[in-house]
């Protein structure tokens, strides 16, 4: 098992032995409502994308962030006019953007990134869809 597979093993271990000692009930989700409206995702000529930022784990928080403002990251990303959907942290791993960016923005994306998180995060990106409506009518139908 290399190193990397390890911590996430712990980390999973721990997250677990966490979420155990909550009453039970505790991270019970409230039951999906019906939207009114489509999905704002169905925008024409957007699409969602999530980055997944992982911290570079060699550097210290301090030396990631020397970096980011080095780079003029939180002027560069996202580019103005691209949407932020949601910015989630994820203890341990980095962040997890989701932005909603019209089809010829793309490449400004890719570019905001690699001159300026590069360096103090490793990047991931996945095309994303609103699954929301789509999981509402499954639970209605059953």
């Amino acid at each position: 098992m290399t190193v990397r597979r390890m911590h996430v093993a712990i980390a999973a271990c721990a997250a677990v032995a966490l979420a155990l000692s909550f009453p039970r009930g505790a991270f019970a989700q409230p039951a999906l409502q019906p939207s009114a409206q489509p999905a704002p995702a169905a925008q024409s000529g957007t699409f969602l994308l999530t980055i997944f930022l992982r911290h570079d784990q060699s550097k210290t928080l301090d030396e990631i962030n020397e970096h980011l403002k080095k780079t003029n990251y939180l002027t560069k990303f996202p580019p103005a006019g691209v949407e932020v959907v949601s910015w989630y942290v994820m203890m341990g791993i980095g962040q997890v953007v989701t932005l909603r960016v019209p089809a010829d923005r793309l490449r400004e994306v890719n570019r905001a990134i690699e001159e300026s998180a590069w360096g103090g995060y490793r990047t991931a990106f996945s095309p994303t869809y609103d699954f929301k409506a789509i999981a509402e009518q499954q639970r209605k139908t059953q």
